[in-house]
């Protein structure tokens, strides 16, 4: 079962949703970077649980250890492992899924390929797995923004449902999507989309939507053609993120309805630097990033779980029916989007120390 991502800045993450704990062992981290365990913590809080009326109120401090690595708050360059315990576990509400396979989760799929599986909390298929990658991602913005100041990713949710936030990236506000519970761009759409998510909640379902994410101050030359280009690892990167259904940079889905020649980014001189007039590419060309933004978007699945009766099969293969139990999120959407952020902060250390690896040559 594979649980590493990277090459030069390397992730393992480890621990199941019910376990003792979960966790990271971080290795190719650079010596000499200023890492406390309170710039990790910021990332989690974020990330965890019980935040709002719009999240799963399992009640998770997610409070990090550094166990190695790391010496008076500087990386050593050996592997960093850090951990978070599971204090809020009630592994109960899962018994009946003990045998029972819960409708679009990995439940039957795990059985089929392993012939087992973590059936409380969906081990290693749980979201809970994520808060090793967001504690490595800010490590990684550590990294970045040490050693190319000025890098910024911002993620925001772009979409619940139906209901569309207009704010286009260029004038996204980080404080703006950190002053409201659902982290969109703006107050108005923010309003709304916490209705809709409340309103589900309380009918027993769920909402899916899109998360967009825009890097800026990317340098330019990051991405290896031709299996590494830069959107190709944004892509893996984001597509393991549980629930993501779809990815797209730039214009995206969109390009078929443009002609070559509307579509075209034209190349300016501003100054000393190359530029471009549009930016339908996204921040990156022929897999390799130009200095522009580089923008995202992902499309999030409804979360599967719901207090609602479905049709379903259990592991005798008999038909049967379940209804949800436990605590969940109704829509990912919002601790969905710090996860987003940490795994683009990932690709852009790894590419980055590829990059200044090959300028050592």
């Amino acid at each position: 079962m594979s649980s590493t991502f990277g090459s030069h800045f390397s992730i393992s993450t480890w621990g199941e949703s019910h376990g003792a704990g979960v966790g990271v062992v971080i290795d190719g981290c650079p010596p000499g970077i200023r890492l406390t365990r309170e710039m990790i913590q910021r990332a989690l809080d974020r990330r965890r649980p019980g935040q709002s009326d719009i999240v799963t109120p399992r009640n998770e401090a997610d409070a990090v250890e550094i166990l190695s690595g790391v010496l008076e708050d500087v990386t050593l360059g050996t592997p960093i492992a850090l951990s978070v315990r599971n204090k809020d576990q009630r592994s109960s509400a899962y018994d009946e899924m003990q045998h029972t396979y819960r409708p679009s989760h990995a439940d039957y799929c795990y059985d089929e390929k392993y012939g087992i599986r973590a059936w409380a909390g969906g081990g290693r298929a749980s979201a809970r797995e994520t808060i090793g990658r967001v504690a490595a991602g800010a490590v990684a913005q550590a990294v970045v923004q040490t050693l190319c100041p000025g890098v910024e990713v911002l993620a925001w949710v772009q979409q619940v449902h139906t209901i569309v936030c207009p704010v286009v990236p260029e004038e996204v506000d980080a404080a703006v999507v950190e002053s409201n519970i659902v982290r969109t761009a703006d107050a108005e759409s923010a309003e709304a989309m916490a209705e809709a998510i409340r309103a589900a909640r309380s009918a027993g379902d769920s909402l899916g939507g899109v998360v967009a994410c825009t890097v800026r101050g990317c340098p330019v030359g990051l991405g290896d053609p031709v299996f590494d280009k830069l959107e190709a690892t944004l892509a893996h990167a984001m597509m393991s993120i549980p629930a993501c259904k779809g990815f797209e940079v730039g214009s995206g889905f969109a390009a078929p309805r443009y002609k070559g020649s509307e579509h075209n980014d034209a190349f300016y001189m501003d100054g000393e630097r190359v530029r471009t007039r549009t930016n339908r590419s996204g921040g990156i060309q022929g897999g390799i990033s130009n200095g522009e933004d580089i923008n995202m978007r992902l499309a999030f699945k409804p979360t599967a779980t719901l207090m609602l009766v479905q049709d379903t099969v259990n592991d005798a293969h008999e038909e049967v029916q379940l209804r949800g139990k436990g605590r969940h999120d109704a829509c990912v959407l919002p601790r969905a989007v710090p996860v987003v952020e940490a795994m683009a902060w990932l690709v852009l250390c790894d590419h980055l120390l590829h990059q200044r690896a090959i300028a050592r040559r």
